[in-house]
């Protein structure tokens, strides 16, 4: 795939991709964007360096994908700024108890339609190379079953149950096992270890088996990207076709930002319909 105005560096064969010759404290040319969108759609999740962005031209940038999304419910871990909902502060420290994303998960798989994509923000990042963020291709991971396997999981639908993440208040939505890509028609798993409670149409015991043999095998290396962070870089990430896992091992360091997302457009599409 061809790019008219930024370079695209590929990190692994299946997903990511840090992007280069971009300001994004500007507005950016249409060119800019057509190419943005292409690499996204490409690579699942994309990284921008060395961007010093403020709030505006974070939303700016959140723009160019869609409608914002303010997250309703609880949340420990991210707070909202009193001003600006749409945009929420991650901020972890001596004092955190924990920190948010430390299992393997799709952002609020539970809401109906969940949200289309995340961008984050960090300014400060620990020292020694710590608090990586691991993604995981949700694409490759279904291209990866065997014949046997997609056929089981085919038509199947998954219970997330946003409780347990969320609070007694959170929604509990189905949505398909294997879902298909609004943009790119592509097959891909979408069940999480974060949110999904059970497989609908199989026994509870079957269903803890095959939700434990998919959630070891979304992690496998050979389709994750591990991003190690520097001041003021920015990871676009694709919620519809990715999973992804914060790293805490910085503690008592500082690592903050901010993180913004992209309100979705419709369910996820069964890819059996």
């Amino acid at each position: 795939m061809s790019y008219e105005s930024i370079t695209v560096k590929p990190i692994s064969p299946h997903i990511g991709a840090e992007i280069g010759n971009v300001n994004l404290m500007k507005p950016l040319s249409n060119v800019e964007v057509d190419d943005i969108h292409k690499a996204f759609a490409k690579h699942q999740v994309i990284f921008f360096r060395d961007q010093m962005i403020d709030h505006e031209a974070h939303k700016r940038l959140a723009r160019l994908f869609g409608e914002l999304h303010i997250h309703v419910g609880p949340s420990t871990e991210s707070v909202p700024l009193p001003d600006q909902p749409e945009i929420r502060s991650l901020h972890f420290d001596e004092n955190s108890k924990k920190v948010s994303g430390e299992r393997w998960h799709t952002d609020q798989s539970c809401a109906p339609i969940p949200p289309l994509a995340s961008i984050l923000y960090l300014h400060t990042v620990p020292p020694d190379g710590g608090g990586d963020t691991m993604f995981s291709s949700m694409y490759a991971a279904y291209d990866a079953l065997s014949d046997r396997m997609k056929e089981y999981l085919a038509g199947l639908t998954a219970t997330h149950d946003g409780r347990r993440a969320f609070g007694p208040n959170a929604p509990i939505t189905s949505h398909p096992v294997v879902a298909k890509h609004p943009v790119t028609g592509k097959k891909l798993l979408f069940v999480n270890a974060s949110q999904v409670t059970h497989i609908n149409e199989v026994p509870r015991a079957e269903s803890d088996a095959i939700l434990k043999f998919l959630a070891d095998h979304f992690a496998r290396p050979e389709w994750v990207v591990r991003f190690k962070w520097t001041p003021h870089s920015i990871a676009v990430w694709d919620n519809r076709c990715t999973h992804h896992r914060a790293i805490w091992d910085y503690h008592p360091n500082v690592r903050s930002g901010f993180r913004i997302q992209i309100k979705g457009s419709q369910p996820p599409i069964p890819a059996y319909a």
